[in-house]
């Protein structure tokens, strides 16, 4: 199929509102889901571990098959692929909205990240591989910019469906979106894929390797944080480390990996994801346990408690590409050396909300502060990791960075807990999470201080003719943004 679909046509307007919607599905989950998590503990009168499971499941799947996602719709078609996502998401949600336990809910959200893995890079790939080249930088841009907006709309939505007909709506809300996206994609979103990728085998070993060893050491940090270190936590931390270095062997090995080492050879390009292990980490942790302190030690409903955050989604929205210009202008070192450290600031500021917390006085500024960090990092972030590496790899980079930024939010929402001292019941007990908060606070601001610092010492101004971002804007804090391969691959 030739990209000859034009932006201005009936069928232009349906691909991009069916790719639209199907990506806000999965960015509407990851950003609305931690607004829930205090309502969720107590209707299911689970504990803290539980919580951190309902994140990470998520996570867990998501980051170790959204490489392999990409994959699949080049080989089966990417329409295919990316309608297969949208019924497998909306059915993992429809089972976390009946779920009658925490048990249940957690295999859920485990299958939900699963067919995010499959719509995420599928709806991206549809929008390259549909229009016409004269029309696709727009239309991109018009995704992600929509795409920022659902990331905006998340919290609020989020936690009107909790103080309103209940938590278990944050994820039957997927059902109805779906009965309209799939419908649409079949009818109006043309089917593409790459001949190139026709034959050979996936990497599902290499997958496998990965998405066991994060489960394990999660595993084995959040049961650690229950307070029993012993035999099983043990074992699971080291066969843990044991998969993590069985995937490293396999990629080298294989002739088609899906995370080819010698990507790694460029030291601007692995520097620069050490840079986004440290700060995604810090986000990861904040944005999970920042909307449980506003709501259980603050005060503040759910409702909120979701929009208190807004200001640093908004800002992300209107000056990211802003950024990203005065980024090629002055090179990136400096956005992502100062970045972070307001980022810390950000965080530190956070210390002051405590019980009847004044959002003007207390929240406000520590999230002003937060997102004027952010602003200043993410765009500089992206386009050097796409410039490190060759034009054509830009997209498998960029794929990489997004999964890296995914894992590291997972292990410190896993170990987070642990490291700061809370409790398995610290989320009933104003006082005691507020404690632990404050240490929280001040491990991820001492991880964006390394980030700072590491970003000083290796980033450099990237060589004259490199890739560039495609996505501009961006409103998402949870991930950076996914850029999909030049040429219509993803």
């Amino acid at each position: 199929m030739s990209s000859d679909v034009r932006l201005a046509s009936p069928q232009g307007k349906w691909v991009l509102f069916t790719t639209v919607l199907g990506s806000s599905m999965a960015l509407l989950d990851s950003t609305v889901v931690n607004v829930a998590l205090p309502r969720i503990g107590r209707d299911l009168d689970t504990d803290l571990a539980a919580l951190q499971w309902t994140v990470n499941a998520y996570m867990l799947t998501l980051a170790g098959l959204i490489l392999l996602g990409g994959a699949l719709g080049d080989r089966y078609g990417r329409r295919r692929v990316f309608v297969v996502g949208v019924v497998w998401f909306a059915v993992a949600s429809l089972l976390c909205g009946i779920a009658p336990n925490a048990g249940v809910l957690i295999a859920a959200r485990a299958l939900q990240g699963v067919g995010g893995a499959l719509l995420t890079p599928g709806s991206l790939a549809l929008i390259q591989a549909s229009f016409h080249p004269d029309d696709r930088g727009r239309a991109v841009g018009l995704w992600s910019g929509f795409g920022g907006i659902g990331a905006a709309v998340g919290p609020f939505l989020g936690g009107w469906l909790v103080d309103g007909p209940g938590w278990r709506w944050v994820f039957l809300l997927n059902v109805p979106l779906a009965l309209v996206c799939v419908p649409v994609a079949l009818r109006h979103v043309p089917e593409s894929g790459d001949g190139r990728k026709a034959h050979g085998r996936f990497d599902v070993l290499g997958a496998a390797l990965g998405a066991v060893a994060l489960a394990l050491v999660t595993y084995a940090l959040i049961e650690a944080g229950e307070g029993e270190p012993g035999a099983v936590v043990v074992g699971a931390a080291v066969l843990g480390l044991a998969a993590g270095v069985a995937f490293v062997v396999v990629e080298r090995r294989r002739p088609d990996p899906m995370l080819p080492p010698e990507i790694f050879a460029s030291r601007q390009f692995t520097a620069v994801n050490l840079v986004t292990l440290c700060v995604y980490a810090a986000f990861g942790g904040f944005f999970f346990l920042g909307v449980v302190q506003l709501q259980v030690v603050s005060g503040y409903s759910a409702l909120r408690a979701g929009t208190a955050l807004l200001p640093a989604t908004l800002l992300m929205l209107l000056f990211s590409a802003r950024s990203g210009e005065l980024s090629d202008r002055i090179g990136p070192r400096v956005p992502l050396t100062v970045g972070p450290l307001l980022c810390a600031a950000g965080l530190l500021l956070m210390l002051r909300v405590g019980g009847d917390a004044s959002y003007v006085a207390d929240v406000l500024p520590a999230v002003l502060v937060l997102g004027t960090g952010m602003v200043t990092l993410v765009a500089p972030l992206t386009a050097t990791v796409l410039a490190s590496v060759d034009t054509g790899r830009a997209g498998l980079a960029s794929g990489i960075n997004n999964a890296a930024a995914r894992a590291a939010g997972l292990v410190a929402v896993a170990a987070l807990p642990l490291l700061a001292g809370m409790g398995p019941d610290a989320y009933r007990s104003p006082a005691a999470f507020d404690a632990a908060f404050g240490r929280a606070m001040l491990i991820c601001a001492a991880v964006l201080a390394a980030g700072s610092a590491l970003a000083f010492a290796t980033v450099r101004r990237p060589p004259p003719g490199c890739a560039r971002p495609e996505c501009h804007t961006h409103g998402s804090v949870a991930v950076p943004p996914l850029e999909g391969r030049r040429g219509g691959r993803l």
